[in-house]
């Protein structure tokens, strides 16, 4: 079953970048004609993410890498949905693997922090995938769905703010790639699970986007696949016109559909 909702792309640029690097992304991105029919969103390092603000086309958002459980106070070195709203930061990814496997949150502090962000009018990109042992022993809707009822159990079912993001672990960063049949199954999977523990509305409605070492070269093969409906891109997503072309395609989603 597909999905309704606007194509959406996401780059993660990570723990990259300086003043003068961002700069010349930014000034790429600024250059790239992006076909109707895509939302695009960007997720600098916060010490950046003014810079990108005051100078990225508005056509695309600005998003966040994170942010605190609750309120700000006395919680050093983290950032607050507050603060990140004033700032004019429109989005936030909660649950990245790196976050959840490098930092140790779990499945719990990511629900909370991503109900949060979603009081204070954020929206949040919500990830979820599974190790290379997960995938090995069978276990890969397994540990999709306990994470996904996490947010539920967060979140409730209003799920109008949220983006579904399939990442496979074993696929960050390592130059393997779920082959657009993996990717797909899995998409699919969640969908199905949405409409079964939430609403058939919210399966519907819900964009589930892949990311895990998307490139120029196989975004338009795994955008024509059904139940995907974009993409959350790391190392890619620092290269302007790379990002363009996996913007773009959602022009091969729109042949396909």
């Amino acid at each position: 079953m597909a999905g309704t909702g606007k194509f959406f792309v996401g780059g993660n640029w990570k723990c990259n970048g300086t003043t003068e690097s961002i700069k010349k992304l930014v000034d790429e991105l600024n250059s790239v004609m992006l076909e109707e029919g895509v939302e695009v969103v960007v997720s600098p390092p916060y010490l950046y993410i003014s810079q990108v603000l005051g100078s990225l086309s508005n056509r695309i958002e600005v998003a966040a890498q994170n942010s605190w459980v609750g309120k700000g106070g006395a919680f050093t070195g983290e950032i607050s949905a507050e603060q990140l709203a004033d700032a004019g930061v429109k989005w936030v990814i909660q649950g990245h693997s790196e976050r959840r496997h490098v930092i140790g949150e779990t499945d719990a502090m990511i629900g909370k922090k991503s109900a949060y962000a979603l009081s204070q009018g954020l929206g949040v990109i919500a990830c979820v995938g599974e190790k290379l042992e997960d995938r090995e022993a069978n276990r890969t809707t397994d540990v999709v769905f306990e994470q996904l009822q996490a947010y539920a159990d967060a979140v409730g079912s209003d799920w109008s703010n949220i983006v579904v993001a399939y990442e496979p672990v074993w696929a960050i960063g390592t130059g393997k790639v779920a082959s657009p049949q993996q990717a797909q199954e899995v998409h699919a999977a969640i969908r199905q699970w949405l409409k079964e523990k939430v609403s058939d509305d919210v399966s519907s409605k819900t964009r589930i986007i892949y990311g895990g070492s998307v490139n120029g070269a196989n975004s338009a093969e795994l955008a024509t696949q059904e139940d995907i409906d974009g993409f959350l891109v790391g190392g890619a997503s620092l290269k302007g016109a790379e990002f363009g072309v996996i913007c773009n395609a959602v022009t091969a989603k729109k042949v396909a559909a």
